[in-house]
């Protein structure tokens, strides 16, 4: 018996769409480019905050620390500002209302 996607997309792509709850592989793979350029876009401000926070290119294991603690939320932030971007928005934004339920253990509305 075949497989009903042997011939499409990966199988992960498929598991991805039904946890997710998303209408199509299409806004997998926009939400998939959304988490993409936002860490890339992270990755590449990590020096600059390192260097404002360390106030020099050497920056201390308390400086790193720092740095983590600020870039949670502003991750949050930059994952909303290209979900909204990319059209998907809502998603994100149920995205970060489960996240922070979890994080900060609130019970949901």
């Amino acid at each position: 018996m075949k497989d009903e996607h042997s011939n499409a997309a990966p199988r992960w792509l498929y598991q991805l769409q039904k946890r997710w709850k998303l209408k199509s592989l299409k806004q997998v793979l926009v939400v998939l480019v959304v988490f993409s350029c936002t860490g890339f876009t992270v990755f590449f401000i990590k020096k600059p905050i390192l260097e404002g926070i360390a106030g020099g290119s050497n920056p201390s294991a308390l400086a790193n620390i720092l740095y983590y603690v600020f870039i949670l939320p502003l991750y949050n932030i930059i994952l909303l500002f290209y979900g909204f971007i990319l059209g998907q928005f809502h998603f994100f934004w149920e995205f970060e209302k489960r996240f922070f339920r979890k994080v900060f253990f609130l019970k949901k509305d």
